[in-house]
């Protein structure tokens, strides 16, 4: 079986730099005079990413950008996927109100989840990684489910008695982010793992 690639089509920029900034840290990146680089957060996969961009054409911090295969596109090309321990710490700082625009703007595809997340052990379900989900309101969503799928936010809120369910996917996301060490990943790319120098 073939391992489909995963690639993004839209980001949002974390942070713009110039590239002497970046060699100063990533040596074997090739950077031109004059460019740019984005930090980026895929809207998809939440893979985080560097790129180069054109002086004349910088995004705007917290700014969507179309970054896939088509051109035109807002970035020169894709520099390396990164960890979060490779952002700048403006991009850190940017990186909730990103995750936060993309749970709030692809609701369905994020209410999805609870109607067909599944048990990850035979002891533990999917969704009680979800902060504030114990077995007792996971029992509660799926119970739920069936007897009618989740709708919306609200419909989530009212029926399966979660507070927030936006701001509650927004920090588990951020903790897939920022945890190299996290065991289950719902929703983000695993991190890459760098090999040493020899």
């Amino acid at each position: 079986m073939v391992r489909q690639k995963k690639y993004e089509d839209f980001a949002y920029v974390l942070d713009v730099f110039p590239a002497s900034q970046l060699r100063a840290r990533a040596a074997n990146i090739v950077v031109h005079r004059g460019e740019f680089i984005v930090q980026l957060l895929g809207e998809d996969f939440f893979t985080l990413l560097e790129a180069a961009v054109p002086k004349d054409h910088r995004p705007v911090v917290g700014s969507r950008i179309y970054i896939g295969r088509d051109v035109p596109r807002s970035v020169l090309r894709i520099l390396r996927r990164i960890n979060y321990e490779d952002l700048t710490p403006t991009a850190r700082a940017s990186l909730e109100n990103a995750v936060r625009k993309i749970v709030e703007e692809n609701e369905k595809r994020f209410v999805e989840f609870f109607n067909r997340s599944t048990p990850i052990t035979p002891r533990m379900h999917a969704l009680e990684l979800i902060p504030g989900v114990g077995k007792k309101i996971a029992m509660r969503i799926i119970s739920e489910r069936e007897v009618k799928p989740f709708e919306s936010y609200e419909d989530l809120r009212k029926r399966g008695g979660i507070q927030d369910p936006a701001r509650a996917l927004v920090q588990r996301i951020l903790n897939e982010l920022s945890n190299p060490e996290e065991k289950y990943r719902l929703f983000v790319r695993a991190p890459i793992f760098k090999t040493s120098p020899a």
